[in-house]
């Protein structure tokens, strides 16, 4: 069964705070190349997943 868009935001968010947690090339204000490609992904489920809750409501 494929994962639901929560799981899979979820799990993005989990890699990118893992990924921060122990790259010395990722700061606040700056992220190295898989940094930055985690956060893009995580910052896009979550906005799918935000949108798609502000739909079920609405």
């Amino acid at each position: 069964m494929a994962e639901s868009l929560y799981d899979r935001y979820m799990k993005a968010t989990a890699a990118d705070r893992a990924h921060g947690e122990t790259c010395e090339g990722c700061s606040m204000d700056a992220r190295c190349d898989t940094g930055q490609r985690l956060y893009e992904s995580f910052s896009r489920l979550q906005d799918a997943y935000l949108a798609q809750k502000k739909q079920k409501r609405g």
